[in-house]
């Protein structure tokens, strides 16, 4: 069975130790979904 991907929540919650679906974390993890990143820290579609 294939594991289903989280999704990434749409705004980081700043805590010290990032959770798991942290944007910033699955950006620098290179998890984040294709024809997203992250601005300021908030998910956004790119253009």
């Amino acid at each position: 069975m294939a594991k289903k991907q989280r999704w990434p929540k749409s705004k980081c919650c700043e805590s010290r130790d990032r959770c798991t679906r942290c944007p910033l974390r699955m950006l620098k993890e290179g998890t984040l979904p294709p024809g997203y990143t992250v601005k300021k820290r908030r998910l956004v579609k790119v253009a």
